[in-house]
């Protein structure tokens, strides 16, 4: 199993002057640290790939011995052709999130014992800015910011499994540079292309901090987590 970070943009919508991916959580820690921590708990830290673009350096320096991916059209290109760049460099397993998602660990877990590709989902009302998704015969179908009638939200974190790569890198390549990996997904479970199951969040803690509310609700759950 490998891992891809998405952490190239610059993350506009935070007004930061570094990527939006090295916000600090808590006094010591950034979105990164917490997700590179995690995931080299359960598939080791030398198996983590991150791409990188926006003032690429800062997040190389923090992150000595990773595996990096430079976007050099970072400013031109949305995150489909970052994620490509990277999967160019992957023939396993690979689980993908966005570089500005905090999550509770037991959720690796959960995505990581399916035997199909799967996307973690919850059940909530969402708002404009969400990947929303619905199901059909059970899996993954209509996913995108623009459905109408939405099951819930697809949460950023999911895996696509070594038998579905080659459609997926494909369907990658395919795409406009403006366009995010959300529509290559889209593109292949609406063509019956790619099973990919729902993993729903329940309980647990998941937040893509887009902006300075979603920051700053994330900073009260950990504080309250470790106390």
């Amino acid at each position: 199993m490998k891992a891809i970070i998405l952490a190239a943009g610059q993350g506009i919508r935070l007004g930061t002057n570094f990527p939006k991916p090295l916000c600090k959580i808590t006094k010591g820690k950034t979105i990164l640290d917490f997700q590179v921590e995690k995931l080299s708990k359960k598939i080791g830290f030398d198996n983590i790939l991150i791409t990188v673009g926006y003032k690429k350096e800062l997040i190389m320096r923090r992150f000595p011995g990773l595996i990096f991916v430079y976007n050099h059209r970072f400013q031109k290109t949305k995150s489909a052709k970052s994620l490509l760049l990277a999967l160019k460099k992957i023939n396993d397993d690979v689980i993908c999130l966005e570089g500005d998602v905090y999550f509770d660990e037991k959720i690796l877990d959960m995505l990581l014992k399916t035997k199909y590709s799967c996307y973690l989902v919850d059940t909530k009302k969402c708002g404009r800015e969400e990947s929303k998704y619905n199901l059909k015969n059970g899996f993954i179908w209509q996913l995108s910011k623009s459905n109408k009638h939405p099951l819930g939200e697809a949460l950023g974190i999911y895996i696509i499994r070594k038998k579905d790569l080659d459609n997926f890198r494909n369907e990658l390549e395919s795409l406009s540079e403006n366009e995010r990996q959300d529509k290559a997904i889209e593109n292949l479970t609406t063509r019956n292309k790619l099973k990919l199951l729902p993993v729903y969040v329940g309980n647990y803690f998941c937040q893509e901090i887009d902006f300075k509310s979603d920051l700053k609700n994330v900073r009260k759950y950990v504080l309250r987590k470790s106390h």
